[in-house]
């Protein structure tokens, strides 16, 4: 297998996310994790992935501190895989990418959940970047600055 460019030290937070969480068989882990799946069994089943790449995604989640390994809850002798807060942290990330599905899926219809809120059933609202003052924003109406630079560090190129 190649190995890919390791991004960790990238200067772009989005490509420092991506090295930890950059192909789909990990973000469909993290997904199922947050639904509640824990057991490496249920992942597979879940996934139809084959146990060496399920192996290999696990570890680099727990690697980056996306997941934990906990005991078992029903006191057997297995391990599961848990969401840390970093792992819970993901979650918007993936309502983002399920709401840009739905938006411009070709066939939107045979989309077989919907994302609701648990208490009142209903259909959860889209996501939104706001400005501190509460202004909608667009992708136009945001840009990058230099981070002020913290003593005896060198300013850094600005990039996405």
């Amino acid at each position: 297998m190649v190995k890919r460019t390791s991004l960790e030290n990238a200067e772009c937070p989005i490509a420092r996310s991506l090295d930890a969480i950059g192909d789909w068989w990990s973000l469909l882990i993290i997904r199922d994790a947050l639904l509640g799946r824990r057991r490496f069994g249920e992942f597979q089943k879940s996934l139809g992935l084959a146990k060496n790449i399920l192996s290999v995604r696990l570890r680099t989640l727990v690697d980056h501190g996306i997941l934990k390994m906990a005991p078992a809850s029903d006191g057997s002798a297995y391990q599961e895989y848990v969401p840390t807060p970093k792992g819970r942290g993901v979650f918007p990330v993936l309502v983002g990418l399920r709401q840009w599905s739905e938006a411009f899926d070709q066939r939107p219809e045979a989309i077989a959940t919907i994302l609701v809120d648990r208490e009142k059933g209903r259909p959860v609202k889209k996501l939104e970047l706001r400005a501190q003052d509460g202004r909608l924003l667009k992708a136009a109406d945001t840009a990058l600055k230099p981070r002020p630079i913290a003593k005896g560090r060198k300013r850094a190129s600005v990039r996405t």
